[in-house]
């Protein structure tokens, strides 16, 4: 069986790119052939000091079965690489390859598939609908009908968002289901202990994710004005909403009670969330369509409270009354209260705690995701 993950771009920040990395990954470990294919900017290509270059291209070795393959961009517009190298790449690779498994949103990679005369087995994974870019999803439509069309699967990350995709209402017998699974968060106590010692007494609510605006940060502070004063709120990440939300938390006189730590570096990504008692995600739109946070805090037996946005899966990863509390967007009261429910009793938060580890040893596991895509290829290839 030879794969396909296509899609997306390098370095990997995270999101969809993640995930496909993810996957090839662990596919190809697993001894199935899978590659992946990508772009990058081509100012950057020459400075990537890993894998070696072939032909114009970065070529990244996972194993003896599969490697991440980089082609130049031109540009990147409206988050999207601009690059007919991808266009040649995929044509010139379309006999080499049983299921071309592209990734949504990405406009390029579609263009790419449509181009390549490619006739093979397509597996759609729709992350997200194409919210923001309007104008992008104009000229682009065509293309995203004729991707629906001709995807011989849908698979969604949860059951919720594509159930609820105005773009798919006429292709529900198409849909599958593969939830993102990732490793759990490592433990670092000492790390722990260092974040603790910073914030002696407090009950500690972390969140972490990019500032910008659908992720609702100015919500989680003034959800901290609400919470008593054993409270500190951490937000890491970096974005371009960093100083106007620093400004609100002056304003609203809360510099002793929420913290924005910037971009939190590698070697201080567990410990964060091992030292919190609860992680926050203060999301309001459908941007947000899964928010791999939320199962990265399970992981570690972190309860969640997060938002209900409509047609996004957000609150069906962290189970109401499970894994945590979900409350409206934009409710910063009622985030704050939930966050006190959860936090206030020591019975109700270690009963919320293994509730959260539980629901990510059940739905959310790396090998679980590796052994689901698996089992798609075969159904698909054996049809």
């Amino acid at each position: 069986m030879r794969i396909l993950q296509l899609g997306k771009f390098y370095p990997i920040a995270g999101g969809v790119e993640k995930v496909m990395w993810n996957l090839a990954q662990g596919l190809s470990a697993r001894g199935m052939r899978c590659d992946m294919l990508c772009c990058g900017l081509r100012r950057e290509l020459k400075g990537w000091n890993v894998g070696y270059h072939k032909a114009g291209k970065l070529i990244i070795p996972f194993n003896e079965s599969g490697h991440c393959i980089v082609v130049k961009a031109v540009v990147k517009l409206a988050g999207t690489m601009i690059s007919l190298r991808m266009v040649s790449e995929v044509r010139r690779r379309r006999g080499s390859y049983d299921v071309i498994h592209i990734h949504h949103p990405d406009p390029m990679a579609a263009m790419a598939l449509f181009m390549s005369g490619y006739k093979g087995k397509v597996v759609l994974h729709w992350h997200s609908d194409i919210l923001r870019q309007k104008g992008l999803l104009k000229l682009f439509d065509p293309f995203q009908r004729w991707l629906i069309r001709r995807a011989d699967v849908i698979v969604g990350t949860t059951p919720v968002y594509v159930r609820e995709s105005e773009a798919l209402a006429n292709v529900q017998d198409k849909i599958d289901c593969i939830p993102i699974g990732v490793d759990p968060v490592k433990p670092d106590s000492d790390g722990a202990m260092r974040v603790r010692s910073r914030f002696p007494g407090k009950k500690i609510v972390y969140s972490l994710g990019r500032l910008v605006p659908y992720k609702g940060y100015e919500y989680l502070i003034e959800a901290a004005s609400y919470l008593p004063d054993d409270y500190h709120v951490l937000i890491g990440g970096g974005g371009p909403d960093m100083e106007e939300l620093s400004a609100k938390i002056k304003e609203m006189g809360l510099v002793g009670k929420v913290t924005m730590l910037g971009r939190v570096p590698d070697e201080e990504f567990s410990a964060y969330f091992n030292a919190c008692d609860l992680f926050a995600l203060s999301s309001i739109y459908k941007t947000e369509a899964f928010a791999i946070v939320q199962i990265e805090a399970m992981s570690c037996g972190k309860p969640v409270v997060a938002t209900r946005i409509p047609g996004s899966g957000v609150s069906w990863v962290n189970q109401d009354g499970v894994s945590g509390l979900n409350v409206e967007p934009r409710d910063a009261r009622g985030m704050a209260e939930a966050i006190v429910r959860i936090t206030s009793d020591r019975d109700v938060y270690d009963s919320f705690s293994a509730r959260a580890r539980a629901r990510y040893e059940e739905m959310f596991t790396y090998d679980a995701m590796i052994t689901s895509c698996m089992k798609l290829y075969n159904r698909l290839l054996c049809d």
